[in-house]
């Protein structure tokens, strides 16, 4: 049974698509030890709460620097014995040391087709501002393992998203929420709980 802690700082939509993908059975072997916020008010909590997912609030607001919490941040993950971090809508930079403990088991979904809007300053709606400005037809999510760089890890999945005249970000944002986030996301996390996934010169591998 793999072991999930999932990291939020807002809404919680990409958790909540990860908890009713295990309720369907569509996420196999895999149970969410913890839901873990920076953000007290965030609504992932309630979300991990209803579900009777343990749920807690660590903050750098409640720390004397980040090293102090970086720490705080990995006792939690050592005490629930996580297997796999998932970072979904985790606004928090991820600390080295977490980087290198939990090397090719830290995953993200990024709301565009990499390498495409990403990278440094690309979050949020930011993204799909850029989107649009550009003009581009199609865009899409990555779920992709975490390195060192921004966005920079290994690709586990993409799917694609196309823009539709008349789009505003918020518009955009939801339609690559429901049509590729809220899919790739579950699937990624049901490939690694089954083995499926494996790191090859860098590359994600996925095996059937």
């Amino acid at each position: 049974m793999l072991r999930v802690a999932v990291l939020v700082s807002g809404g919680g939509t990409n958790l909540q698509a990860i908890i009713d993908a295990i309720d369907a059975g569509t996420i196999t072997n895999t149970e969410i030890v913890s839901v873990i916020s920076n953000n007290k008010n965030a609504y992932a909590l309630e979300r991990a709460k209803k579900h009777g997912i343990p749920a807690i609030c660590i903050s750098p607001k409640d720390y004397a620097d980040r090293p102090a919490f970086h720490e705080a941040l990995l006792a939690a993950l050592a005490e629930v014995q996580a297997d796999l971090i998932v970072l979904a809508g985790y606004l928090v930079v991820i600390p080295e040391i977490m980087i290198q403990k939990y090397r090719n088991r830290i995953i993200n979904i990024h709301p565009s087709l990499i390498p495409s809007f990403c990278g440094t300053g690309y979050y949020g709606l930011k993204v799909h501002e850029g989107v649009l400005a550009r003009g581009v037809k199609v865009t899409g999510a990555t779920c992709h393992f975490v390195d060192e760089g921004t966005d920079t890890g290994p690709i586990i999945l993409q799917k694609a998203v196309e823009v539709q005249p008349g789009d505003t970000p918020e518009v955009l944002q939801r339609r690559v929420m429901e049509q590729a986030e809220w899919v790739i996301m579950p699937k990624a996390i049901d490939l690694i709980a089954n083995g499926k996934v494996s790191v090859v010169d860098g590359l994600a591998v996925i095996s059937e």
